[in-house]
């Protein structure tokens, strides 16, 4: 359940802290105090969309910190992310916001505006008026009877899917290659022409740097005769090289080490040089007496290059690439030798990947369909809870004449609230109070088989009252007993409700406005339930009718 929200210089919000609890969470207000702000600022902290004019006059940041608790679920989802669960269990989401930049944590660590969304599906469901608004497409119909068909659809919606994926790409290669006699004549005289020039050249793996170390050795084997030829009149030991010098030290210093033994480290020293420098001079003027340039084997060299550059220029750039289009152009030259009977194979493959498709969206049709009986029956059933006398509802499943990603089923929900009128589309009869009832109906069949333990609902009394706004407050305590349910209303009906009750307030401060969020006791409870009773001032009366409220709101609760 979300525990914990803290906002900071966001619009009217300076520095705001509020704890909630288990249960139905009411939060009431006057008008623009600033209600749906702190809605707002839970989606923002989920990923939605940040502008600057959300940031506090005078501020140059903003930032929201949710809090949730943990569970086994959630525990599971943070591995999957590959993210670090907290000492105590619970999840910490943190967004600080600066005019066009955000920064997201999960736990502490910087993560992905997508990352938050993805773990937020695991904590928390927020309902607002854009999302009754959904249901007047059918999109969101077919989404809500598959969410409620639970993993059996789930598993089957996913294998439709890249069912359909590997058909559409069947049929996309079966039309691709499809060539008339002209284009492929074109076709084969084109792959044949590569295939044969890759062939000729008999090309070998690593070849390439063998005549490129060699043809650079050739072009500069002049430099390189001239450099050591230098480098050996300067260490040679025959005439006036740095060899005859040392040996003469030599023999100078031999001369009297008989006279002091310290001498003979100095004369060991002294050889050690002499001999390396003895190797070296004997290294060089072999690799001198070697070193040739043949004008024939240079010139070879060159053109096998040039042939081996001008290939990679056309099919890849390490001679393995060349090699492998070159495979690929036989292929295709016997494929095209065959062609009649490769688009036959392609054909037979694309049929198949159809028929396999069709078989599991008909499984997928038969579970909707199924689904859709108990589906209808629940909500029939939460409707006539919510004040929809005489309500036929009724989900209609209808097949579509091709498959789609989604399979061949057209849902939609249909409506009457009138006895003798057939149903109808929503968007033809319900209005939007209507549509709200329906919404929240729909989570709170949904909710039974939803592991997300917190649930936010935005307007969900707009258009009711009186009787309807009884339904709805008593639909919302059931809610609540299985998960927290955070609610902003104008109606008494559902505040009285509340297991917890917080006021949102706007204050003046230094010529500031400021909005507030304050817990409420019993006693001030009452004052706000009179205030939304319609009371102008706090009198017995008022505060009775109040108490009254609250009382049957219990009574309710205790005879769920």
């Amino acid at each position: 359940m979300l525990q914990n929200l803290k906002v900071k210089n966001l619009a009217l919000m300076e520095e705001t802290e509020v704890a909630f609890g288990e249960g139905l969470n009411i939060l009431t207000g006057e008008t623009g105090a600033g209600k749906s702000l702190l809605i707002g600022s839970i989606s923002l902290a989920l990923g939605g969309k940040f502008e600057k004019e959300m940031l506090r006059k005078g501020a140059d940041n903003a930032m929201v910190e949710l809090q949730f608790s943990g569970n086994e679920r959630v525990d599971r989802k943070l591995r999957e992310m590959e993210l670090e669960s907290l000492e105590d269990g619970s999840v910490l989401l943190t967004r600080r916001m600066q005019i066009g930049k955000s920064v997201f944590r999960i736990n502490g660590e910087v993560v992905t505006a997508r990352q938050v969304k993805e773990l937020a599906e695991t904590l928390i469901d927020i309902h607002g008026q854009h999302e009754h608004q959904s249901l007047l497409h059918k999109k969101k119909h077919l989404e809500i009877l598959d969410t409620f068909g639970g993993e059996e659809a789930q598993k089957l919606m996913a294998e439709v899917s890249g069912e359909y994926h590997s058909f559409k790409e069947a049929e996309k290669k079966l039309s691709s290659e499809r060539l008339d006699d002209k284009e492929r004549a074109r076709e084969q005289s084109l792959a044949e022409y590569e295939w044969k020039e890759i062939e000729a050249a008999s090309l070998k793996p690593g070849e390439d740097e063998e005549l490129e170390n060699s043809y650079r050795l050739m072009s500069n084997s002049q430099r390189i005769t001239e450099a050591l030829s230098e480098s050996y009149s300067y260490t040679e030991g025959s005439g006036n090289g740095a060899g005859s010098y040392l040996g003469r030290g030599l023999r100078a210093l031999s001369r009297v080490t008989a006279f002091d033994g310290r001498l003979e480290e100095l004369e060991r020293q002294l050889s050690e040089v002499d001999s390396l420098l003895a190797d070296y001079n004997r290294d060089l003027a072999d690799y001198l007496a070697d070193i040739s340039f043949d004008e024939e084997t240079f010139r070879r060299t060159e053109e096998r290059l040039d042939l081996i550059n001008r290939l990679k220029g056309k099919y890849g750039n390490k001679i393995e690439d060349i090699l492998a289009y070159g495979k690929e152009r036989e292929a295709y030259l016997e494929q095209l030798a065959n062609y009649d009977a490769y688009l036959e194979q392609l054909k037979t493959e694309c049929d198949a990947s159809k028929k396999k498709l069709l078989a599991s969206c008909e499984k997928l049709s038969r579970i909707r369909r199924k689904n859709a009986k108990v589906l209808t029956g629940l909500l029939t059933e939460a409707l006539e809870n919510l004040n929809f006398l005489k309500v036929d509802f009724e989900i209609a499943v209808r097949a579509l004449e091709e498959p789609g990603e989604s399979g061949m089923d057209d849902v939609e929900f249909l409506i009457s609230t009138n006895p003798g009128q057939a149903p109808m589309p929503l968007g033809s009869v319900a209005s939007g109070g209507e549509l709200s009832r329906i919404m929240l109906a729909i989570k709170t069949v949904l909710a039974e088989r939803d592991d997300v333990d917190a649930l936010i609902f935005d307007e969900i009394d707009t258009g009711i009252s009186g009787r309807t706004a009884w339904q709805v407050s008593k639909q919302l305590g059931k809610l609540s007993s299985a998960h927290q349910v955070l609610c902003i209303t104008h109606l008494p009906q559902i505040a009285a409700m509340a297991d917890e009750h917080f006021v949102i307030e706007k204050r003046t401060d230094q010529n500031e406005t400021i909005t507030d969020v304050r817990r409420l006791e019993e006693q001030d409870s009452m004052a706000e339930l009179a205030r939304l009773l319609g009371s102008d001032s706090l009198t017995q009366a008022a505060l009775s009718n109040a108490k009254e409220m609250r009382r049957q709101a219990m009574e309710s609760k205790e005879n769920k």
